[in-house]
């Protein structure tokens, strides 16, 4: 008599170990794609805003029309953020009182200290995720492969216990339980390209970011002309800007 196999047979015939291998891969797939399209729609909109933020960084006539964009706008990219830090720096040495270590150094020391730390949260924020797609894509596979192993071993004990050992018999069993190795294949693919795709646009971003924060650095460290003002030193040139 034919077997009535395929997955559904599987699933009805899982002991409890396959069934908890099957929801902790479905529970690696959701998660991953959880992180795809939530990480996918956060970065459109951000490169988005970030755009928008530079066109108006370079065609701003000062750091003064800057700050009032920032208050305005809000925060909403790595670039405006790391500019609203440096604003902020300007502000903060301005009114420093000297007597805390957080305001030691020189004007550029302290500026270069808060474009740092804004990099740091920037980096720390655009990692988000990443170590879960990691730990998907290298540990679906294993798990699939350990749930073909169990169901193999069951699907052969039950074959030795029946005593039919004819190629019919044991083929359908054991190829059922390969749809194990096959779901995590399935989970652990889309994790890998993930992974890949989130860390190369990542290093892009923070490249153009750093090159940014040189730019930015000289431009308040250095002084540029702002309303009203000539060149000078960065709280001189940033005293109406912060």
């Amino acid at each position: 008599m034919q077997q009535d196999l395929g997955f559904a047979h599987f699933l009805g015939h899982a002991d409890g170990l396959g069934q908890f291998l099957l929801v902790v891969l479905a529970a690696m797939s959701v998660a991953t794609w959880y992180l795809i399209v939530g990480k996918s729609v956060a970065q459109w909109r951000m490169r988005r805003r970030a755009r928008d933020f530079l066109a108006r960084f370079w065609n701003a006539a000062d750091m003064t029309e800057v700050a009032a964009h920032i208050r305005e706008q809000g925060v909403g990219d790595p670039f405006s953020h790391l500019t609203h830090h440096g604003l902020r720096a300007a502000e903060q040495y301005r009114n420093r009182s000297s007597q805390r270590l957080v305001e030691a150094g020189s004007a550029d020391e302290f500026l270069t200290r808060a474009l740092r730390r804004a990099m740091e949260q920037d980096t720390a924020r655009l990692e988000y995720g990443h170590t879960v797609l990691a730990s998907v894509a290298s540990s679906a596979p294993f798990v699939g492969l350990f749930g073909t192993v169990w169901g193999i071993y069951h699907a052969l004990l039950n074959i030795g216990m029946s005593g039919q050992s004819s190629l019919d018999q044991v083929a359908g069993p054991v190829g059922e339980a390969l749809i194990m190795t096959a779901l995590g294949l399935a989970v652990a693919i889309p994790a890998v390209l993930a992974y890949n795709a989130f860390t190369r646009a990542n290093r892009l971003l923070l490249a153009e970011l750093d090159g940014f924060a040189h730019d930015l650095f000289a431009f308040m460290s250095t002084g540029i002309r702002a309303e009203g003002q000539g060149p000078g030193t960065l709280p001189h040139v940033l005293a109406r800007a912060a």
